[in-house]
């Protein structure tokens, strides 16, 4: 592997790493609207100000369109999941789980529908056999959860 796929290869980590810590920051931001408001509060506050800030990008930085072509309906269907993912969030944030339960458990839960989108194809992706490291990795993520939730400081 050269030099320069190496770095490409270290920012790919490093942005991925640097979601998951905002990921966690919505989580959190979300579960405290949730506190003073309702589920249905919670999440339409990110929705529409993440709509206008995407639309504020649009105006700033003009982005040339990838494809001509319309893609798929389904492809929209990412805000329903995205609005329902933000209302459990914020209802299991508020509970014994508290953020780092809950966001243990979601990554448990990513990891079982990737490796099952991943077996089927789903959506496009390339088909692709689990190897026995994907089920090494999916059972040390789902045992952290567990200890984490079971064991950790707030029980």
């Amino acid at each position: 592997m050269s030099q320069s796929s190496r770095t490409i290869q270290l920012g790919y980590f490093a942005a991925a790493f640097g979601a998951g810590g905002l990921l966690s920051l919505m989580v959190l931001f979300n579960g405290t609207l949730a506190a003073y408001g309702s589920l249905f509060f919670a999440s339409w506050v990110p929705h529409l100000t993440g709509t206008f800030a995407a639309l504020l990008f649009l105006v700033i930085l003009r982005p040339k369109r990838a494809q001509i072509a319309r893609p798929p309906l389904w492809v929209y269907l990412g805000g329903v999941s995205g609005a329902i993912t933000v209302m459990l969030t914020s209802a299991t944030l508020n509970s014994a789980l508290a953020l780092s339960g809950t966001i243990a458990l979601g990554l448990a839960g990513q990891m079982v529908f990737s490796l099952f989108a991943d077996m089927r194809g789903l959506f496009g992706l390339p088909q692709r056999t689990p190897v026995p490291r994907d089920y090494i990795a999916l059972g040390l993520i789902v045992a952290g959860s567990l200890i984490l939730i079971f064991f950790g400081s707030g029980s």
